[in-house]
């Protein structure tokens, strides 16, 4: 799994066994307080059950002993907390369920909290991006495409695309949280005929007591609400890693326009004492390649057959929290990223003039397409941008040299377009993703 240093404590936590064998207990109380109360066992019965589902009555060597053996941890689960129990009490325990409607249903307790802590993630790293996108609005810098320098953008607007895609995956983290905070409780083969005549009672209690959303449909072999939760987690992650490219090419040595935080030796090389490394960039980039090959174990997930699976199952034991854990992870990098990142404005306005302010082609064929006509505009930039790599000149020069062999020098405007005057819609860009921001609704929990 991820380095110690490197995983999210937050997922980690919600993931460990201690979490995971609290979340099967919550399951095992509340159908015992539920069944309690449509007289299905003894109200008493399932006061002393409740009792019982203690974390501190589990031996956890014993149970994964037995979990080794068995397959499975609930069987043993259910024995030890029924030996805490006197006669009567402990033939109820587990009562009418199965392994998978306690596991499935402690999974979506977990997956909803992993869901909500990063909830909480995205608010921080979005408000700090929407800082930033704010703060340089209007500071020009080199757009690029296909790695080469473009047409002049702001690094404001730069963040607010990242900015506006972090908007939409909250959304969609909604979305997610919605769908895995549902109930499983329909027995051995789906039916719930185990659980008598009050089933469909005794679901809807404990799916309330839960805090999950109650459904009366079984989902043991129906597993795409698992999958959107691997979808969203793999592509946050890839999300991230745009932003974390985006920092590893603009922090090159021959760039130099933006750089992660600085502290003494961080990102130090043990060999090279000049190196100051992307390293959170570098480790988003690295969760996001694991999240993204780890997502199809989820669409596999949905492989399973008949009325329980045979395997698919136990590939979300291992995949599950380590997604999770990886987008936890990616994003506490982001945040760290975002709360100290670097900008060089300076550099930026030094790097539109390299390649002899190519850049501004596009710009001052437009500006002069209102005398020539776009394509006539357009060769006559071609040519002069052709010319101003040959013989290493600056394109303004390299334009008034082509024009005038041209006999179109009279054509020329006085003043050529400069980068601060062709920003199009940047600054409207920054406006719109930190409004759309700004207004995104915080998760509503259920």
């Amino acid at each position: 799994m991820l380095y110690q240093f490197a995983a999210n404590k937050d997922q980690l936590k919600i993931y460990s066994d201690e979490e995971t064998i609290k979340a099967w207990l919550d399951v095992e109380a509340a159908l015992a307080t539920a069944q309690g109360e449509a007289g299905v066992i003894p109200e008493d019965h399932a006061s002393q059950i409740f009792d019982a589902c203690s974390i501190d009555n589990i031996d956890r060597e014993e149970l994964w002993k037995s979990a080794q053996n068995v397959g499975y941890p609930i069987f043993g689960l259910v024995r030890q907390v029924s030996s805490h129990l006197p006669d009567g009490p402990n033939g109820h325990v587990h009562y009418g369920a199965t392994t998978q409607d306690i596991m499935d249903s402690g999974q979506a307790l977990q997956m909803s909290r992993s869901l909500a802590a990063m909830d909480q993630q995205l608010q921080t790293l979005g408000d700090l991006l929407s800082e930033i996108s704010q703060k340089y609005r209007d500071t020009v810098m080199p757009g690029r495409t296909h790695a080469q320098q473009a047409v002049p953008t702001s690094f404001g607007a730069t963040v607010a695309v990242i900015l506006d895609e972090l908007r939409r995956q909250r959304d969609r983290l909604a979305h997610a949280y919605n769908s895995v905070r549902v109930i499983s409780l329909f027995g051995a083969g789906g039916t719930n005929a185990a659980q008598g005549p009050h089933s469909i009672e005794v679901r809807s209690r404990v799916a309330e007591l839960l805090g999950l959303r109650d459904t009366d449909v079984p989902w043991h072999v129906d597993r795409d609400v698992l999958a959107e939760y691997g979808y969203f987690c793999a592509t946050i992650c890839g999300t991230l890693a745009k932003l974390a490219r985006d920092v590893v090419d603009h922090s090159r040595s021959e760039v130099g326009e933006v750089f992660e935080p600085y502290n003494p030796h961080r990102g130090a090389s043990s060999t090279m004492p000049q190196k100051v490394n992307p390293i959170s960039s570098e480790l988003i980039i690295g969760m996001s390649s694991t999240a993204s090959a780890l997502l199809s174990v989820f669409t596999r997930m949905q492989e399973a057959g008949h009325q329980r699976a045979a395997g698919e199952w136990q590939a979300e034991w291992l995949a599950v929290p380590t997604m999770g854990t990886l987008a936890g992870s990616a994003l506490d990098e982001a945040i760290v990223i975002a709360s100290g990142i670097r900008v060089n404005p300076e550099r930026m306005k030094e790097n539109l003039k390299i390649d002899g302010g190519l850049i501004m082609a596009e710009a001052q064929m437009i500006q002069l397409a209102e005398y020539l006509g776009r394509e006539d505009a357009h060769d006559l930039l071609y040519e002069a941008s052709t010319l101003a790599r040959d013989k290493s000149l600056v394109l303004a020069d390299a334009l008034r040299e082509v024009a005038k062999n041209a006999g179109k020098s009279d054509l020329l405007p006085e003043k050529l377009v400069a980068p601060e005057d062709y920003l199009g819609e940047a600054g409207h860009i920054v406006d719109s993703a930190v409004a759309a921001w700004s207004s995104t609704p915080a998760l509503q929990k259920g």
